[in-house]
């Protein structure tokens, strides 16, 4: 099993239009909160997010949440 890359500590705060989104679960991605296609070659694959409102979001960017792809505080628990 591929092990999530840390992206950062902390959410990132997004205003977000109505659309879908691609949510990186790896951790690789360049383009962080989104996914870039790094997962390539993993057992890990990206989520799709769809917003049908605007809509303020804190996605999670250290891959350890138990609610994707919201933050819930689990990197405050990565040593």
């Amino acid at each position: 099993m591929t092990e999530k890359v840390v992206a950062d500590r902390k959410p990132c705060i997004l205003d977000l239009k109505p659309g879908t989104y691609w949510w990186c679960r790896c951790g690789r991605s360049a383009t962080q909160p989104w996914c870039d296609g790094s997962h390539s070659g993993t057992d890990i694959q990206p989520m799709e997010l769809i917003i049908t409102k605007e809509t303020r979001s804190a996605l999670c960017l250290c891959k350890h949440t138990r609610n994707e792809p919201n933050c819930d505080g689990q990197h405050s628990r990565i040593p």
